[in-house]
C-alpha cells in the first residue's frame, strides 16, 4: 500500500504554528515511508475563507520547504463532485431530505437544552412520507447508523469508540445547495487516496461521523491520528496573546524555516534525548509511534536557541540567502561592505535571530548618526586621545589590509605607548562603530575598510577636542 497524507488547512487566517506541526508531521509520515503528500484548501466556509489566508499558507508552506506532490486542490471547485455523491446516497436511501424549518429545530433545542438532554436532531423526517413541492427548500441529511459503535484505532491515542446513539443525522447539504465540511472531507479523502489522516484533537469528534459517511458509500476508511495541542508557557491554550500569529510572523522576527521545523517537529515527537536534527534525519527518523498524546507547551527561549545554533552552524551562504530579506527590510545598502556571508560570522555568534543582525549591522555599511552616549562619555576621553592617534597612524600606514595587520597595528600601539590591549582597542572600537560593543576588534575595523576606520578616528578625536576644549 502507497502512504498517502494530506494537510487540508480552511483558509480563515494565516498558517498558524499548530497547523505547522501538523503539517509537518503529515508530511514527514508521507516522506518517512517514500510516499505522497497532497495540499487541499477547505474553502467551503465562503463567507470568512479569503484569498490573502490562502496565499498566507502558501507562503507558510512553502517557507518552510514543506513541499507537496499533488494539490493544491480546491473544495469551492469540487461542488459538482459533492453532489453528484449526495443524488446517490439519497437513491440509495443513506440520506434524506429535511423539510424541517428553523423554528422547530430552534424549539426542539431548547426543550432538550431545558431537560439536560444532549441537543441532537429527533430525526423527525428520517421517515417521513409527507408530500413536498420540488421547490421546497430542504436540507439534506446522512442517515446514521442508530445502533452499535464506532471504533478505530488511533495511532496516537489508542482505541476510541462513540456510541451510535451519541451520534445524530448529519446535514450534508444546505438549503442553498452548498455541501457541507464534514462531507466534503470525506468525499476528498477517498477520491485522493488518502490513507492516513494526521490532524489536530480538535477533529477527534469529526471522526466518527467521518467513518460512517466513508461505510456508507463504500470507501476505504484511512487511519487516523490525532495530535494533541499546542500550549503557550502559562498552560492555556495556544493564541495570539501568546505571539501565535502565523508562521511567516516567524520569518519576520529573523527565524530560520529550519531552527521552526525542528522546534516543531520536537513539540510532541522524540527520539531519545537528541535535540538537534536536520530535515534528513527527521525524514528518516519520524514515526507516529512515538508522538506524545500530552499537550505540548510552546517555549519561545527554545525557539532562539535553535535558531543561534542554526545561524552558527549551516553556511553562512545559506544563511546569507535568508538574511537578504531582512537587510532589505532595514533599508541597508550593502554595496559599500562585508558580503552577508561574512556578515554572518562576524555576527552569528552575538545574534539570535537574522533580525537581530540586521538590526545591529548598520556601521559595516553606513555612517552611523552619533555616537552611543554612554559608550563615548566613557571611552572617548582625552586620556584616549593619543593611543587614537597612534592607533590611527598605524592603520592608514598598512599595505596589506586584513584582520592580522589590523592586530598587529593594535597590539604595536599597546607595546609603544606601554598600555593594555583595551586602553586601546576600547576607544577605537567606540570610533570605527559608533557604539561600545561589536565582534572581535580586528575582523570588525577589517571589514569597515580601511579608509572609513581611519575616517571614523578622526571623527571621534575631533568629539575627544571638542570636549577638553568644554
Amino acid at each position: 500500500m502507497k502512504i498517502k497524507t494530506r494537510f487540508a488547512p480552511s483558509p480563515t487566517g494565516y498558517l498558524h504554528v499548530g497547523g505547522a506541526r501538523t503539517a509537518l508531521y503529515s508530511w514527514l509520515f508521507a516522506r518517512h515511508h517514500q510516499g505522497e503528500f497532497v495540499l487541499r484548501i477547505e474553502d467551503t466556509d465562503l463567507e470568512r475563507s479569503t484569498q490573502p489566508a490562502i496565499e498566507a499558507i502558501m507562503d507558510g508552506m512553502n517557507w518552510l520547504n514543506l513541499a507537496w506532490d499533488e494539490g493544491p486542490y480546491f473544495q469551492t471547485k469540487r461542488f459538482d463532485r459533492y453532489n453528484d455523491v449526495i443524488d446517490q446516497m439519497l437513491e440509495q436511501g443513506t440520506a434524506y431530505k429535511c423539510y424541517c424549518s428553523k423554528e422547530r429545530l430552534e424549539n426542539l433545542r431548547e426543550t432538550q437544552m431545558a431537560n439536560n438532554e444532549k441537543p441532537r436532531y429527533d430525526g423527525h423526517c428520517r421517515d417521513s412520507h409527507e408530500q413536498h413541492a420540488d421547490d421546497e427548500p430542504c436540507v439534506v441529511r446522512f442517515r446514521n447508523p442508530q445502533d452499535g459503535s464506532v471504533i478505530f484505532d488511533d495511532q496516537i491515542r489508542g482505541p476510541i469508540e462513540f456510541s451510535n446513539l451519541e451520534l445524530d443525522d448529519l446535514i450534508i447539504r444546505r438549503t442553498d445547495g452548498s455541501p457541507t465540511y464534514n462531507f466534503c472531507v470525506v468525499v476528498d479523502d477517498w477520491d485522493m487516496g488518502i490513507t492516513h489522516v494526521i490532524r489536530g484533537e480538535d477533529h477527534i469528534n469529526n471522526t466518527p461521523r467521518q467513518i460512517n459517511i466513508l461505510k456508507a458509500i463504500g470507501a476505504q476508511v484511512p487511519v487516523y491520528a490525532h495530535v494533541s495541542m499546542i500550549l503557550g508557557d502559562d498552560s492555556k491554550k495556544l493564541s495570539k496573546r501568546h505571539g501565535a500569529v502565523g508562521v511567516m510572523q516567524y520569518r519576520d522576527d529573523g527565524y530560520l524555516p529550519e531552527a521552526l521545523l525542528n522546534y516543531l517537529v520536537r513539540l510532541g515527537w522524540s527520539h531519545g534525548d537528541q535535540e538537534i536534527f536536520s530535515v534528513d534525519e527527521m525524514k528518516a527518523l519520524f514515526d507516529l509511534d512515538a508522538v506524545s498524546k500530552s499537550a505540548s507547551a510552546f517555549n519561545t527561549e527554545k525557539l532562539q536557541w535553535l535558531n543561534h545554533h542554526y545561524i552558527n552552524t549551516l553556511p553562512p551562504e545559506y544563511i546569507a540567502t535568508h538574511l537578504q530579506w531582512h537587510i532589505e527590510q532595514a533599508n541597508i545598502d550593502t554595496r559599500t561592505g562585508p558580503e552577508l556571508a561574512k556578515l554572518v560570522t562576524l555576527l552569528g555568534e552575538r545574534c539570535k535571530t537574522l533580525k537581530e543582525i540586521a538590526e545591529t549591522c548598520r556601521y559595516f555599511y553606513e555612517e552611523y548618526e552619533a555616537l552611543d552616549a554612554d559608550a563615548a562619555k566613557k571611552h572617548l576621553r582625552p586620556v584616549a586621545r593619543q593611543p587614537l592617534e597612534v592607533v590611527r597612524d598605524k592603520l592608514r600606514a598598512l599595505t596589506e589590509w586584513n584582520a592580522e595587520s589590523v592586530h598587529n597595528a593594535i597590539q604595536a600601539t599597546a607595546d609603544e605607548l606601554e598600555v593594555g590591549m583595551g586602553k586601546v582597542g576600547m576607544p577605537l572600537r567606540v570610533a570605527v562603530t559608533g557604539a561600545g560593543q561589536s565582534p572581535a576588534l580586528d575582523v570588525t575595523v577589517e571589514a569597515i575598510g580601511q579608509s572609513r576606520s581611519v575616517a571614523r578616528i578622526d571623527r571621534a578625536l575631533a568629539y575627544i577636542a571638542e570636549r577638553e576644549a568644554n
